[in-house]
């Protein structure tokens, strides 16, 4: 069983790599995304981007730094499938995965820009913002000295594989089918790279 955990900045294209894993090599997806609109539902409040940082603040503070990673970690292992979970957001969540064996973090950024107009084009409930508040947003979330908070930062600094994604959809396709054939090199050991 592999599992690929996803971090990177907003709109750099965690959800098209997720979509090759799922279409092209049989990866089972969970979302933290997903996990947090239904915790926010739950608790009556509108579903946007500060009501969902403000929930996974929550919950990790009442939990763990890495509590819906675990819990979405748990649910993969039940179903004993190639998994992979999206997006990781914390030093915590990025810690978890790296201590399972065949475990892979990935990072994907683009420039700003490029990753404004992808995001506003995709639509949804979190997207209606100016490029001013985007970046804005996504400071907050870059740099945090508390555990319980983002800090893409430094989980980008940790993934094993780092993509841009500043082209079209097929070079970050020739991106991910080059990291595939790495990660079956023989100098890969317990789903780590050997350095």
């Amino acid at each position: 069983m592999i599992i690929i955990g996803i971090t990177g900045t907003f709109g750099a294209g965690k959800g098209t790599i997720v979509d090759y894993l799922v279409n092209k090599k049989g990866f089972k997806h969970y979302s933290v995304l997903s996990f947090l609109e239904k915790e926010v539902i739950k608790r009556g409040l509108e579903v946007n981007i500060d009501t969902l940082v403000e929930t996974g603040n929550d919950l990790r503070s009442k939990h763990s730094p890495d509590f819906i990673v675990q819990e979405l970690y748990q649910k993969a292992v039940r179903v004993g499938k190639n998994v992979v979970i999206e997006s990781l957001r914390t030093i915590g969540e990025v810690n978890f995965l790296k201590s399972k064996p065949y475990s892979y973090i990935f990072a994907i950024d683009a420039d700003a820009l490029k990753r404004y107009e992808r995001m506003i084009l995709r639509g949804g409930p979190k997207d209606h913002i100016s490029f001013e508040e985007f970046t804005q947003k996504e400071k907050k979330q870059m740099f945090s000295s508390d555990p319980d908070k983002p800090n893409l930062s430094v989980c980008i600094e940790m993934a094993d594989y780092k993509f841009i994604n500043n082209d079209d959809v097929n070079d970050l396709y020739q991106q991910i089918e080059k990291v595939f054939e790495k990660m079956k090199s023989p100098e890969t050991k317990n789903g780590r790279q050997s350095v």
